[in-house]
């Protein structure tokens, strides 16, 4: 960790104790970003960004308060820690609120969150240009939403009172393109987009624009099935949207204060046999790997459903002591405001059938690549999105298909899904190709 930066931090919260403060911790986010949008063959933005942003978070007695600045200055440390302290004499009493139990987390070198390499200006150039040339190539592509790169790195500092120093290093690079097919009021979008810590992980830009591309394409002249029930499979690009509703539901912060339709499922099964969701924050280049949360508490690796079974919370330690329980290192925070629980790489295991496999039986269904809308009943489960994709007719994908609802419970959802074996690791929430039996569509 870096000494001055440590060292400002520990002298903030030397502020803070003399002030008053019982305990307190300090975080320091900096970061810089480039990036740049490619539209019609000409360069149509450069940005480049950096910032720095502090949080104080005091705890006088049962009383915490936090207060944040983007100025950086020592000579004003006495008078930031004065007003936090002052603010949490005069809010509630939070009984749950406190540090966390820490301990100094090894090296995060071991991750490899960091690519040393940062491009320049015309590289991510290239790589938009690439994309949105390769997306306008398509057969069928009419205009062009533009092709995206970006780079950033971005550095986290966090030093408590109880003694706890951690510093998190990552970077950053993505691909984007967004391809228009068709024209006026028939005209269909579509989108491609890849990101990767290191550059050597990131997907080919023309492969991106070329899907990008394709995927507009296929989606011109969509139909209004019937509305009716279905057998429903959602594509991976989608399929991730269930686990984060499943994850939203197993936040420890919504299960203490019992508004989540999962609160009293702990040790049950919610999912089919044979089905695990996995958190991995150590994963090697992991697009949300991390060695400590945000609280510094030290992170491993967990199942949160084991065959089928619930078998954790998502906890930070304000929603632990609510709940009788130890955080379990999903910390997430920024410096204006208190830590919450939040995932970090997520996935559903994989299951043995193909793709091919897990749709050759459906004379009639749906198949979906998009999702619009968040119509998600936290307390009963109710699910309800706007959605666009294909049919499915004999095992293969047909007609596209736009203007429809998907409805049902995440309950009887949840039981009655089954997996594809296609997992592949790109959004750092991430399920294979998914079918559920029995959802309602609002169609024609």
């Amino acid at each position: 960790m870096s000494e001055t930066t440590a060292n400002l931090l520990a002298d903030l919260i030397a502020q803070a104790r003399h002030a008053g403060a019982d305990a307190a911790d300090a975080v320091l986010f900096s970061g810089a970003s480039l990036s740049v949008a490619r539209r019609l063959g000409a360069t149509e933005q450069v940005e480049r960004s950096e910032g720095r942003d502090l949080g104080l978070r005091v705890f006088v007695g049962d009383h915490v308060a936090m207060v944040s600045s983007t100025t950086i200055d020592p000579a004003g440390f006495k008078a930031l820690a004065e007003r936090a302290v002052a603010m949490a004499r005069v809010v509630p009493e939070d009984s749950e609120a406190g540090l966390a139990e820490t301990m100094t987390p090894p090296e995060a070198a071991m991750l490899d969150l960091e690519d040393p390499t940062e491009p320049t200006t015309e590289h991510l150039i290239a790589r938009a240009a690439a994309a949105e040339d390769a997306a306008r190539s398509v057969a069928g592509v009419t205009n062009s939403e533009g092709g995206d790169a970006s780079y950033g790195r971005s550095v986290g500092y966090l030093v408590t009172s109880a003694g706890f120093s951690g510093r998190s290093v990552r970077t950053s690079h993505s691909v984007s393109a967004v391809a228009l097919a068709g024209t006026g009021t028939g005209m269909q979008r579509d989108y491609d987009y890849t990101s990767a810590v290191h550059l050597s992980d990131l997907d080919d830009p023309e492969a991106i624009g070329r899907s990008a591309g394709g995927r507009a394409v296929t989606r011109l002249n969509p139909t209004r099935p019937k509305t009716g029930k279905y057998t429903v499979v959602y594509d991976p690009r989608v399929s991730g949207g269930l686990l984060g509703h499943l994850v939203g539901a197993i936040n420890g912060a919504g299960v203490a204060r019992g508004t989540s339709f999962l609160k009293d499922r702990m040790g049950q099964k919610i999912l089919p046999d044979g089905v695990d969701i996995h958190d991995d924050p150590r994963r090697h280049r992991g697009l949300r790997s991390r060695i400590f949360d945000g609280e510094g508490t030290p992170t491993r690796a967990r199942k949160l459903v084991e065959d089928g079974v619930l078998m954790s919370w998502l906890l930070d330690s304000r929603s632990a002591r609510q709940l009788g329980l130890t955080s379990t290192g999903h910390a997430a925070r920024g410096t204006s405001g208190p830590p919450s629980p939040s995932p970090s790489n997520l996935y559903m295991s994989p299951g043995t059938l193909s793709p091919a496999e897990l749709m050759a039986d459906i004379t009639e269904g749906i198949y979906l690549t998009e999702l619009i809308g968040m119509g998600v009943n936290g307390l009963t489960g109710d699910y309800s999105r706007g959605a666009a994709g294909f049919m499915i007719r004999n095992g293969e994908l047909a007609e596209p298909i736009a203007e429809i609802t998907v409805a049902g419970n995440l309950i009887d959802m949840f039981a009655n899904l089954t997996p594809a074996n296609d997992l592949v690791f790109r959004r750092g929430t991430d399920a294979p190709t998914l079918r559920i039996e029995g959802l309602m569509l609002a169609g024609a």
